[in-house]
């Protein structure tokens, strides 16, 4: 399959910096962006200020307001976007989902809302450990790349390997993609937890037990197990548990501090309540996500509710 133009949907942070990762790997990179200075920027200065301040953009990339198709496209608008986006485009051939995130209202996936509006792309899963600014910097980040066909799946993922950017191909898009959106609720319960200074031991024990409760979750809606081990489960939830680089852990710590989020639309937000759904819907437990949406409710305090989470009877781990 040959890949070498490749356009990307979203000149945003992560759009950008997958740009970067593109361009390095030695593809024809076409960013397309909304808003002409920015647009503007990246073609004349090499750079896109807003979203990744002074990073140098490799001159392979050059910008534009639209889409003209490519020989693969990676959409990287957020979630609750995707729809939005997709209706203003003419997608077929192979796309690659970056967003990690259920839309709010519908509990869909992002590749089910791609199969509704784009029913003759060829949906892939992007995910993983992986923060924009490494990225696009080049540091060494390593990724899951998911697709239904494995010979397709490598293809996309040799198209996108870079001196620094190194995608592992899997074939579970569905457990890749539930694991993505899924980290993000618990990155929220994460950073309440650090914003109330519950310690180290708790943070630890909720990243535990919310990988525990992935683990019931992701086979349970149609994924694999063995996913969870990898770099889009483990490794995902992690980093986004663990450092204030993530969007949704600084959620829920200003949360915690009693202070307004900086960014309200964390993809954790929106997705906790569809999480929550989803989990009821296929009758499993999971007594994290329900917390997380207590917290985001307003009416109850991360401290009640890890109080309440540690009286619940005792049972065996296993």
């Amino acid at each position: 399959m040959a890949l070498e133009r490749v356009a990307i949907i979203g000149a945003g942070e992560w759009g950008t910096a997958l740009a970067q990762a593109a361009a390095a790997a030695g593809r024809e990179v076409v960013l397309v962006g909304r808003d002409p200075a920015v647009v503007d920027e990246i073609n004349s200065r090499h750079t896109n200020s807003t979203h990744l301040g002074q990073q140098p953009l490799s001159p392979r990339i050059t910008a534009t307001t639209r889409y003209a198709g490519a020989d693969l496209t990676l959409l990287a608008v957020p979630a609750q976007a995707t729809r939005a986006a997709l209706a203003s485009l003419d997608l077929s051939g192979p796309v690659v989902l970056t967003a990690k995130g259920l839309e709010h209202g519908t509990q869909l996936r992002q590749s089910q809302i791609l199969a509704a509006l784009a029913p003759t792309a060829t949906p892939f899963v992007l995910s993983g450990p992986s923060f924009a600014v490494d990225v696009a910097a080049g540091r060494p980040t390593a990724v899951t790349l998911a697709g239904d066909d494995a010979t397709a799946t490598e293809d996309v993922a040799a198209a996108l390997a870079g001196p620094g950017f190194r995608p592992y191909a899997s074939g579970d898009r569905i457990g890749v993609e539930l694991a993505g959106a899924l980290k993000n609720v618990y990155a929220v319960a994460a950073g309440a937890v650090d914003g109330a200074e519950l310690g180290a031991s708790a943070r630890a024990g909720l990243i535990a037990r919310a990988f525990a409760e992935l683990a019931r979750l992701i086979p349970a809606l149609g994924g694999q197990a063995e996913t969870l081990t990898g770099l889009a489960g483990l490794g995902d939830l992690t980093l986004s548990c663990t450092s204030a680089q993530s969007r949704n852990y600084r959620y829920g710590f200003s949360l915690a501090r009693h202070l307004q989020p900086s960014n309200a639309l964390a993809e954790g937000v929106l997705s906790s309540p569809m999480a929550l759904q989803t989990a009821k819907n296929a009758n499993i437990n999971a007594p994290l996500i329900e917390a997380v949406n207590l917290l985001l409710s307003g009416s109850v305090s991360i401290e009640t509710i890890v109080a309440g989470l540690m009286s619940r009877p005792l049972k065996r781990e296993n």
